[in-house]
């Protein structure tokens, strides 16, 4: 059985009110990564969920879980 990653980032981006560009830029990574960690066809390296935790203020755990 395969567990599927989840994720809160489109939420958490739009509570900002931030664009994919924009949180693209300040971590350091492409928007069309930002669009694939969103739908989730993207497993984020352990570097970049602590870098979008730290933009978000919150806990990887938070950020990401399995189903």
């Amino acid at each position: 059985m395969s567990k599927r990653l989840n994720n809160c980032i489109y939420d958490k981006r739009l509570s900002k009110d931030i664009t994919q560009e924009s949180l693209a830029e300040s971590i350091g990574v492409t928007r069309q990564t930002i669009i694939a960690i969103e739908k989730g066809n993207y497993t984020p390296s352990v570097a970049l969920a602590l870098k979008l935790s730290a933009f978000f203020k919150t806990s990887v755990e938070e950020l990401f879980w399995y189903d």
